[in-house]
């Protein structure tokens, strides 16, 4: 994912051609500017699909958007009405100067964009950031990298603990888990037959929901070996046993990739769970994990602005 977003133009790269674009001083939409951007940067269908990391938006997107607010915030473009856009007396003397390109530090000839930005210049990285025309991420992408980074962080401290437990706290934290996913109805009902079932490899049965109108066979394995294939089969043949349908197979490990790419021949669905989408499970349903700080990423509701 790097490699393509690092192949998506950065949004100073942007600007110029944004601007130009509107330099026929009528009004556009950003519909018609995301298209034309992606003409002139000659993007394909994937580049131009690619989504930030949490899957909110599409990278080329939000860095089009960023291009076309520095370009307003420095008087260059003015916006007319809802998602639409035309450029100023300033922005056609800007593009008078035949530049080769606009980045940040060239607005900063503009006192408006000065002014609006000052507040984003607490210290000295930021402001030495910012004077970087070579700088790709937009404010968003870099939220999200260092977002990314913590949780990834967290998620190996996570299971590196996760591996320090005792077998009975693992069937506890597995049945916490799938609980707080909405399997199992109660704690209680949930976790009545984890870890004392041990039937030819089943650790324990778990409601689908909380009527029970189904179940599912679990087998939770705290190991530091890599998880075999062999080791898949002989779950599903423990599932067949029972006569059950559906497996949970739960791992602090990983499995091989003989053992993801096994497919039983009968109907039975396995879902194979190992140590890192265990810790990332954990993170999102917070079990073993407790909110330190919530940050609100908030955008203007056009809707709000719109007059009747």
């Amino acid at each position: 994912m790097k490699k393509i977003m690092n192949e998506i133009p950065g949004f100073q790269k942007m600007m110029l051609p944004l601007l130009n674009f509107a330099s026929d001083e009528i009004e556009h939409s950003m519909a018609e500017a995301i298209e034309f951007l992606s003409q002139e940067f000659k993007l394909s269908e994937e580049q131009i699909n690619q989504m930030l990391p949490s899957g909110n938006q599409k990278i080329f997107y939000n860095r089009v958007y960023w291009a076309k607010a520095y370009l307003k915030m420095a008087g260059l473009i003015e916006n007319t009405r809802r998602s639409h856009f035309k450029i100023t007396k300033r922005g056609i003397e800007t593009l008078s100067e035949k530049l080769e390109e606009i980045n940040l530090r060239y607005l900063k000839k503009f006192q408006d964009y000065v002014e609006l930005t000052k507040q984003w210049k607490k210290d000295k990285s930021v402001e030495d950031s910012e004077d970087d025309s070579t700088v790709l991420q937009t404010p968003e992408e870099s939220f999200e990298e260092n977002y990314q980074s913590i949780r990834k962080t967290l998620a190996q401290e996570l299971l590196s603990k996760v591996k320090t437990c005792s077998p009975s706290f693992f069937e506890k934290l597995v049945v916490e888990l799938l609980v707080a996913m909405g399997y199992g109805g109660s704690r209680l009902d949930a976790g009545k037959r984890i870890g004392k079932s041990g039937d030819e490899g089943i650790d324990g049965i778990i409601k689908e929901d909380k009527l029970g109108l189904d179940q599912i066979y679990i087998q939770a394995k705290r190991w530091e070996n890599v998880v075999s294939r062999p080791e898949i089969q002989k779950f599903v043949g423990a599932l067949a046993g029972q006569g059950a349908k559906k497996g949970i197979f739960i791992t602090t490990s990983r499995f091989s990739s003989e053992a993801v790419d096994y497919t039983p021949k009968n109907e039975t669905k396995i879902v194979l769970i190992d140590g890192e989408l265990l810790a990332n499970l954990m993170i999102d349903y917070n079990i073993g994990v407790s909110t330190q700080a919530i940050y609100h990423l908030k955008k203007i509701d056009s809707d709000y602005f719109e007059e009747i």
